[in-house]
């Protein structure tokens, strides 16, 4: 939690008056607003509950429901389990443009942003379904890597990817860290030919939520690509989900 947090001295600088513009809920909308803005409510705070709120400031609880709503609406707070909300940690907004096949790492750079990654699972499995993408025998070998990507610190992209190990046998000696094209290319000597990909709407899953920090479902981008290396061998399959409040993806269009 946030050492700005929601204290006693926070709750003082709430004034509600009839000598001020507008109905208590939008005096208290604005006043909570200030204080994110400020950084005086910081990220992670927890505000207090509806009816715990009310009481301290002798309004109706209905006065900051209204209120926390209108934050929720702005996305500035998100619901929180017993409590009232919690300040909304903002990621970066990002517009990178979907032009080649390039990892997140290269992307983070060209955006300006320090790319970094949370390894989540990292394991040899046979899994069939997987196999029959890549057009291998249910028991082939494929890597399965399980990571959440950051950028300046903030998560972005919770990636689910699978590689061909009959391919690439050198990759299980990769320790899930950093850019995995820059050790397929040095170390396995397989270079980027190409990849299709398909971008869908989604709400995130329970999963998502926790690696993004949500307190609702919200929603996202769901990238699937299958990756082909210049001999027109497919060396990855990868499902990634990007934070739909982060990503604008921009795409050149030839005439």
């Amino acid at each position: 939690m946030s050492d700005k947090a929601f204290t006693p001295a926070v709750q003082a600088a709430i004034r509600l008056s009839d000598a001020q513009p507008g109905p208590y809920y939008v005096q208290l909308q604005r006043q909570l607003q200030a204080l994110i803005d400020s950084g005086t409510l910081g990220e992670g705070s927890y505000l207090p509950s509806e009816r715990d709120l009310a009481e301290a400031l002798n309004v109706s609880r209905t006065t900051v429901k209204r209120a926390y709503d209108a934050l929720r609406e702005a996305d500035v707070i998100a619901s929180g389990a017993g409590r009232g909300g919690t300040v909304v940690k903002r990621a970066p907004r990002v517009s990178p443009e979907m032009s080649r096949l390039k990892g997140f790492t290269e992307e983070m750079h060209e955006l300006g942003l320090a790319p970094s990654t949370r390894l989540l699972a990292l394991e040899v499995v046979q899994d069939r379904t997987i196999a029959s993408i890549f057009g291998r025998p249910s028991h082939a070998p494929l890597l399965h890597v399980r990571r959440l990507r950051l950028g300046d610190g903030a998560p972005l992209s919770r990636e689910l990817a699978w590689y061909d190990l009959t391919l690439a046998p050198q990759l299980e000696d990769w320790s899930g860290e950093g850019s995995a094209y820059s050790w397929l290319r040095e170390h396995c000597g397989i270079q980027m030919g190409g990849a299709e990909q398909s971008i869908e709407a989604v709400m995130s899953s329970p999963a998502e939520m926790e690696a993004f920090e949500f307190d609702v479902p919200m929603p996202c981008l769901l990238i699937k690509r299958r990756s082909l290396d210049r001999q027109g061998h497919m060396f990855e399959y990868v499902e990634g989900t990007f934070r739909g409040d982060a990503y604008a993806y921009r795409v050149h269009l030839a005439s």
